[in-house]
């Protein structure tokens, strides 16, 4: 090899080099020095926001979970549609999701962009949001390493086979966990996250009302819970707000009550009450029911797990100036 192809080759190599080590790496610290304030405001924020709507935990995590699962936590759940494209948003399975949790990250971005602008995305403010507001209602904290960059598409024609239905059948559902990676169990314990939070009537109103020629409702609910339901959503076609607590008994507390309701015939979805009666998911429910410490462990593993599926980093992304908008207008 001639002396100038060495010349370029050592200069080649010193550029990677370089290159690598200005790519940004995922890490707890990331804002330490960019942002010195981002974790007190983040707090200030969630905790005023939180006392003032209850639900506003329960919303941001499924939003968060609505976002990682369809293609990576990267935010393009935050995208509101315009004039010229529908976003995620739009979904069928996202009309749903409450307010609060939009609403919520829209203040944490403004303050941030405020202090440090330009610096925080809100694929982090989300990731941080969920489990802030976890730990908040009394859930166990788990490690998030920051560093996201936010996407520059949210497409809503995928959002549907990406992400589980009340009526989704047990093996549909191990098999979209199965391909994100997850386990029997971590899926299991994900969907604990229904412990808070609550659903529309519309989502189980066909085990309630005209289940089967023999029974007005599905005989695997607790009969007096049935009937309660049936009073409470009696008029939902009417009303689509009509909704009940996912966790009956402590709907607000993050903890184990909701497998224990799934023994009891106290399962709000379909979805849900099909993981105590089938054999590759029943013995994580009922560890789970016997040992909170179990279920908070194994929550905590898979949520951090979920929270850099498919992540985006440096040149992938943007850090948005606005969570509900691309930075540049997409057309």
């Amino acid at each position: 090899m001639t002396f100038p192809n060495l010349v370029l080759l050592f200069k080649l190599f010193s550029f990677l080099l370089l290159f690598r080590s200005t790519q940004s790496k995922l890490s707890a610290d990331y804002y330490n020095k960019t942002c010195p304030k981002f974790q007190n405001i983040m707090q200030t924020i969630l905790a005023e926001k939180q006392l003032s709507a209850p639900t506003t935990a329960a919303a941001t995590l499924r939003v968060f979970f609505h976002d990682c699962f369809v293609n990576g936590c990267d935010s393009s759940m935050l995208i509101a549609s315009n004039a010229f494209n529908k976003s995620e948003r739009d979904a069928n399975v996202n009309l749903s999701v409450a307010g609060d949790a939009f609403d919520l990250i829209t203040r944490v971005k403004t303050a941030l962009e405020l202090e440090c602008p330009g610096v925080v995305s809100c694929s982090d403010i989300l990731a941080v949001s969920a489990r802030d507001l976890v730990v908040m209602v009394g859930g166990p904290f788990y490690e998030v390493v920051l560093g996201r960059k936010d996407s520059r598409e949210s497409n809503p024609s995928i959002v549907d086979k990406n992400l589980p239905k009340a009526l989704t059948p047990m093996n549909e559902l191990l098999s979209l966990f199965s391909s994100k990676g997850f386990s029997a169990e971590e899926m299991v314990a994900l969907v604990g996250a229904h412990t808070i939070g609550f659903s529309h009537c519309k989502e189980f109103a066909n085990r309630i009302f005209n289940f089967s020629k023999t029974s007005e409702f599905d005989p695997a609910y607790n009969p007096v819970f049935a009937q309660g339901l049936r009073k409470l959503c009696a008029n939902y076609t009417k009303s689509p707000a009509m909704s009940a607590f996912n966790d009956v008994y402590t709907p607000g507390k993050f903890d184990n009550m909701y497998y224990k309701n799934l023994q009891k015939g106290l399962g709000l979805l379909s979805s849900d009450q099909a993981m105590v009666t089938d054999n590759r998911t029943k013995p994580f429910v009922d560890r789970f029911a016997a040992n909170e410490t179990a279920f908070f462990d194994m929550f905590a593993r898979s949520m951090e797990k979920l929270s850099v599926y498919k992540v985006k980093e440096n040149n992938d992304g943007d850090v948005r100036r606005r969570c509900d908008q691309f930075n540049t207008l997409q057309v």
